[in-house]
């Protein structure tokens, strides 16, 4: 049975490479394909002895999922749809900013979600399974592959806000982190690496224990319990309470970053009381908040305020000493937009 050549550790590969009689040098031209050329087949691999490629694809694969459907936005966005080896299917975003030297990729965790936010769409869908790390780092070298060839740039950020809850993926999500930093992996800085969580304070604290290196952002959406109750069920074990007691050990163990993500919702979480509640919500860690505008969804039952109400919102809260932005979606014609991930 094939198995995912890059869930195996250089000293796995090594052993293996000794078993099937090469030498040993043959391990590191091979890790070398794999992590820093990022070859998404053996075919690729120019240097090795074709007889050792054939046995390398009886005994592995070398990518655990091929693009099905990919759309470009109107502007710049992309978004793949991947199909994987047991037929289920996961979508990835590319967010491209040129002026800015940034291209971000936004990757899922799991098939589907078990948390049913009542303003995404990936909630709708039920969680079928965690992806496998190297099925997380596949879409990081398979959406990089599309960058270069479409603006000419390798991706510079990832965040972990595709489909699935990271934190309910805990392992396998680090895994696949500690693949992507390792300086014997994809070697990108965690600092260049945000995960976000709808929020479970027990796994955050874990996350401080286990001294990460990368971004914390937070799905806040309300600053009151009753609200966020409304429209994050998961909410109801994890209050806001728990949830700051929680981020505060997080930045007073690693001192990473913090972000609050807050899709303003028209006549819902847009008034002047709540960018006032957002403000206590802010005084214990410095924290970016990332005001992001409501794409619909089937169902969703929402719809995006005007401008000048978020713009107002995001004023009371800069005017009390916070650091806020106010993002427009990306990717909107095409479904890709923040929430709106679902296979369509």
């Amino acid at each position: 049975m094939q198995v995912d050549i890059k869930n195996f550790s250089k000293d796995e590969l090594s052993q293996f490479v000794a078993e099937i009689g090469q030498p040993k040098y043959r391990a590191d031209q091979l890790w070398d394909w794999i992590w820093k050329k990022q070859a998404i087949s053996f075919e690729e691999m120019s240097n090795l002895p074709l007889a050792f490629r054939n046995q390398l694809e009886t005994s592995f694969f070398m990518v655990s999922m091929q693009a099905d459907v990919v759309q470009y936005s109107d502007d710049g966005t992309i978004k793949a749809r991947f199909s994987l080896r047991d037929g289920s299917k996961i979508e990835t975003v590319l967010i491209p900013v040129p002026e800015d030297n940034r291209y971000t990729v936004c990757v899922s965790c799991q098939v589907g979600c078990s948390l049913t936010c009542s303003f995404c769409a990936t909630g709708k869908m039920k969680r079928v399974r965690n992806l496998e790390p190297a099925e997380i780092v596949d879409q990081v070298i398979l959406v990089n592959k599309l960058c270069e060839q479409q603006f000419g740039s390798r991706i510079t950020n990832i965040v972990y806000m595709g489909m699935g809850e990271p934190l309910l993926a805990y392992n396998n999500v680090l895994k696949s982190i500690d693949m992507i930093s390792s300086p014997e992996g994809l070697g990108m800085s965690p600092k260049r690496i945000t995960v976000s969580t709808a929020g479970i304070a027990k796994m955050i604290k874990k996350l401080a224990d286990d001294d990460v290196k990368f971004n914390l952002a937070l799905s806040l959406h309300a600053a009151d319990d009753q609200k966020r109750n409304e429209i994050m069920p998961i909410n109801e074990q994890n209050d806001l309470k728990s949830l700051m007691d929680a981020i505060d050990y997080f930045y007073r163990k690693t001192r990473n970053r913090i972000s609050y993500e807050y899709i303003a919702l028209k006549g819902f979480n847009d008034s002047p009381q709540d960018a006032h509640k957002l403000n206590k919500l802010c005084h214990r860690f410095p924290v970016r908040i990332n005001v992001i505008e409501y794409n619909p969804i089937e169902e969703g039952g929402f719809e995006k305020p005007d401008g000048d109400t978020v713009d107002q919102f995001a004023r009371i809260v800069r005017e009390a000493g916070h650091m806020i932005t106010v993002r427009r979606s990306r990717g909107k014609d095409i479904d890709a937009a923040c929430g709106q991930l679902a296979n369509k």
